[in-house]
C-alpha cells in the first residue's frame, strides 16, 4: 500500500513539472510572437534574445515550432526565414487587400512618396539633384528613409549618391534589383 502511494505522489509531481514546462513554453512562444509583430521588419537572433530574454538554443527551437504554426491554411500570417533572421508578415495572397488599407492612412505623405518615387527611378542618384528637382523639403524625407533603412547613402564628393536598400525592396513586398 505504502509503496503505491509513492508512485502516485511521484506521477502526481512529474506531471505537474509537465505543466509547468508547457506553460513555460507558451508564454515564450507569446514573447517572440509579439516581438516579432511588433517589429514589422526582420529581427536577428541577438535582437530576439534581447527583447525576449530567451536562451538562443531554445529560441531557435520555439521559432521552428512558430514557423510550422503559421505555415498552415488556418492563417493569413506566415513567420519568414532568412538566413538567421525572421519576419512576421501577412501571406502574398492577403498583401494586395492590406496595401489598399494601408493607403487610406499612408505612412508617407504624398511629397514623401513622390520623393522616394524619384529616388527609386533615379537611382543612383546625388543628393544635390534630387533637391534640385524635389525642394528642400527633400532633405527631411531623405533623412526619415534612412532612418527606416529603405534608403542607403554614401559619400560622393560634398553630397550623398542615394540608392534604395534591400529594405525598401522588402517594406513593399517587390523583387529587388537583378
Amino acid at each position: 500500500m505504502e509503496e503505491n502511494g509513492e508512485n502516485e505522489t511521484f506521477i502526481e509531481k512529474q506531471e505537474g513539472r509537465e505543466e509547468i514546462e508547457e506553460a513555460s513554453e507558451i508564454k515564450n512562444l507569446k514573447k517572440i510572437e509579439a516581438a516579432l509583430f511588433i517589429a514589422g521588419k526582420w529581427l536577428n537572433i541577438q535582437e530576439l534574445i534581447m527583447l525576449t530574454d530567451i536562451n538562443p538554443i531554445l529560441l531557435r527551437e520555439l521559432m521552428s515550432k512558430l514557423e510550422g504554426k503559421y505555415s498552415d491554411e488556418k492563417s493569413a500570417i506566415e513567420i519568414l526565414k532568412k538566413d538567421d533572421l525572421w519576419k512576421m508578415d501577412v501571406k502574398e495572397e492577403y498583401t494586395n487587400m492590406v496595401n489598399k488599407l494601408a493607403t487610406g492612412n499612408s505612412e508617407f505623405t504624398k511629397a514623401e512618396q513622390e520623393t522616394l518615387a524619384v529616388i527609386a527611378y533615379k537611382q543612383p542618384v546625388k543628393q544635390s539633384v534630387l533637391i534640385k528637382i524635389r525642394g528642400n523639403k527633400a532633405y527631411e524625407h531623405v533623412k526619415k528613409f534612412r532612418e527606416l533603412g529603405l534608403v542607403k547613402a554614401s559619400r560622393l564628393g560634398h553630397t550623398l549618391e542615394l540608392n534604395l536598400s534591400e529594405d525598401f525592396y522588402n517594406y513593399f513586398h517587390i523583387q529587388g534589383k537583378e
